[in-house]
């Protein structure tokens, strides 16, 4: 698992999703225990961008969380296949990754935080999904392929990458690039800096205060979802809130549709994966879809287009 190439096959690796679809329902609850460490530290961040995590060159971390005065942070790692827990003052705790029930899991992530003295309570019911078995009761999810969990990351990482590229051309409002544990999916989101009406809520197992917060405003948003038992497929998307009149008939990636049960637009991954160019397959949806969002929408678009310094200019070299 170490000597992953460069090869062009391997950059975009395949993700079926019924190869993995158990690692993957696993791997959902992990991400959510940990997810829910770093919600009930860090202060509360708008649109719920205190509670994501980032990616990094072996994995996903939850960046620093506060404690008091002191700081750790969490990372997976998908290369070694281990959970990282590592303090401010240099004390350190490892879990493997490995077939393990969800509440074997959940056990000892309490247990080594506790040894690290940073003992927390989190609600063990999961969100977004339905059953929600609590985690400490969860012996249902016990899969981990290490093979699959390093092609979810690799995937992951050649989207933020992307979507990295992406985010560079908008000035106003925008979120990281970052990924949500309670959906499980990468994605960045652009503001046009408008209120938006309120969210009608709904989501299982998140309260609807949540939800509207998160769509205050109105939104063009991006990203990366593997798939689930009701679409078991890795996708691509981009929707609009409030979706503007006409945006289902709107012109975008030739690859890509509209999806009237999701109400957004998806391209699939194995599409851009098998592309000439993946880069720029999903850039050219990325851009179309928010054209279509931010056009029918109204949004003051020359206003948000970055703008990019000379830097070949003598006076950037003073």
């Amino acid at each position: 698992m170490n000597d992953i190439t460069d090869s062009d096959k391997d950059v975009w690796p395949a993700l079926p999703f019924p190869e993995w679809k158990e690692t993957c329902a696993t791997l959902h609850m992990w991400t959510q225990i940990v997810g829910k460490v770093r919600l009930a530290l860090a202060p509360w961040t708008n649109h719920s961008w205190h509670v994501t995590f980032y990616l990094t060159a072996r994995g996903l971390t939850t960046s620093p969380i506060p404690f008091g005065a002191r700081v750790f942070q969490i990372d997976f790692d998908f290369v070694n296949h281990v959970l990282r827990i590592q303090t401010g003052d240099g004390r350190e705790k490892v879990i493997t990754l490995a077939l393990k029930s969800v509440a074997k899991f959940y056990s000892e992530v309490m247990n080594a935080l506790r040894e690290l003295d940073l003992a927390v309570e989190i609600n063990t019911t999961p969100n977004e999904v339905d059953p929600a078995i609590p985690f400490e009761q969860n012996e249902k999810n016990s899969s981990y392929d290490p093979e699959y969990a390093n092609r979810f990351w690799r995937v992951l990482s050649q989207s933020d990458r992307v979507f990295k590229e992406f985010r560079a051309e908008f000035c106003g409002k925008c979120s990281p690039v970052h990924f949500f544990w309670g959906s499980f999916d990468l994605a960045v989101t652009r503001f046009s800096g408008r209120r938006a009406p309120q969210h009608p809520g709904g989501v299982p197992h998140l309260p609807d205060a949540v939800t509207r917060e998160a769509y205050s405003h109105e939104v063009s948003s991006l990203g990366f979802w593997p798939g689930n038992e009701m679409m078991p497929a890795p996708i691509f998307y981009s929707y609009a809130y409030p979706e503007p009149k006409g945006f289902p008939d709107a012109k975008v990636q030739r690859s890509a549709s509209y999806n009237t049960q999701l109400k957004e637009f998806v391209l699939p991954y194995d599409g851009v994966r098998q592309a000439a160019a993946p880069d720029q397959a999903l850039l050219d949806f990325a851009r179309s879809t928010y054209d279509a969002a931010s056009t029918l929408g109204n949004w003051d678009r020359a206003a948000l287009v970055e703008v990019k310094p000379d830097l070949h200019s003598p006076r950037q070299h003073r």
